[in-house]
C-alpha cells in the first residue's frame, strides 16, 4: 500500500454561492423609523399573496411611502450591490440599480416558502426586527437558504459528503439566524424560505432585489 503521508493532496472549493452578510451604522434609529411606517401600513392595507404563508406582506411599492429611512436602507443596500459586483474580466461593474422593494410581517405561525426572485441580480434581506427570536432560538423564523446541488441527496450514498468544510449541508439548507439591523445579500437565483415563527412578537423585514437599470427582465 502507497504511503498516504506521502500524498499531496490540495482541495479548491469550486463554485462556491456568496452570501453577504452586513450590519449598516445607525440600525436603531433606522429600524425605529421603518417598523413605525411598516406597522402604520400594515394596518391600512392588506396583505398581498406571493411567498407568504400567513403573515402580511406589502404591496412592492415600499419606495413610495417608507419616507427618508426606506431611501437610506436603499441607497446602503445599492451601495453594497455595487462594491460587491464586477464584470466577468475584473473590472469594477459600475452599474447603476434599479430596484424593487417589500416589507413581510410575521406573527406566531407565519412563515415564507421557497422561492427565489426571478428578473434581478441580487436580492436583499434587511431584518427591522427579529421578533425576540435573536435571544431565544426555539421561537423559529430563520431565514434557509437551499443548496443549489440539489440533486446530492438523490445519489448513490446520500449519508456521504466530502471531507470539507460547508459539505455536510449538502443538498439540503443553511440557515441564517438575523439580529435586527442584519442585512443578508445573496445571489438572486438562490433558493430560499423562512421557517415558521413561534413567538409572541412580530418580525419583521424588508425584502429588495437589484438588477441593472434599463435591463430587460423578467417579472
Amino acid at each position: 500500500m502507497a504511503d498516504q503521508a506521502k500524498i499531496q493532496v490540495n482541495v479548491e472549493q469550486l463554485f462556491a454561492t456568496p452570501v453577504v452578510l452586513a450590519r449598516f451604522p445607525g440600525a436603531a434609529a433606522l429600524n425605529q423609523a421603518l417598523k413605525t411606517t411598516i406597522l402604520a401600513r400594515a394596518r391600512s392595507h392588506p396583505s398581498t399573496d406571493h411567498s407568504n404563508l400567513g403573515g402580511w406582506q406589502s404591496t412592492w411599492d415600499i419606495d413610495d411611502w417608507g419616507g427618508p429611512a426606506m431611501a437610506r436602507l436603499v441607497e446602503l443596500v445599492a451601495t453594497l450591490a455595487g462594491r460587491m459586483t464586477a464584470r466577468r474580466d475584473g473590472r469594477p461593474a459600475g452599474i447603476t440599480w434599479a430596484h424593487n422593494a417589500w416589507a413581510n410581517l410575521n406573527r406566531r405561525g407565519d412563515a415564507n416558502e421557497a422561492h427565489t426572485h426571478p428578473g434581478s441580480v441580487w436580492s436583499a434581506v434587511y431584518w427591522v426586527d427579529d421578533g425576540g427570536a435573536a435571544a431565544d432560538p426555539s421561537l423559529g423564523g430563520a431565514f434557509e437558504l437551499h443548496d443549489p446541488r440539489g440533486v446530492a441527496p438523490v445519489m448513490l450514498a446520500p449519508d456521504l459528503v466530502p471531507a470539507v468544510p460547508g459539505a455536510a449541508a449538502m443538498g439540503a439548507t443553511e440557515q441564517i439566524r438575523p439580529t435586527a439591523g442584519d442585512l443578508m445579500m445573496f445571489p438572486s437565483w438562490v433558493s430560499h424560505s423562512v421557517r415558521p415563527y413561534l413567538g409572541d412578537g412580530t418580525r419583521i423585514s424588508i425584502a429588495i432585489n437589484l438588477w441593472p437599470a434599463g435591463a430587460l427582465r423578467a417579472s
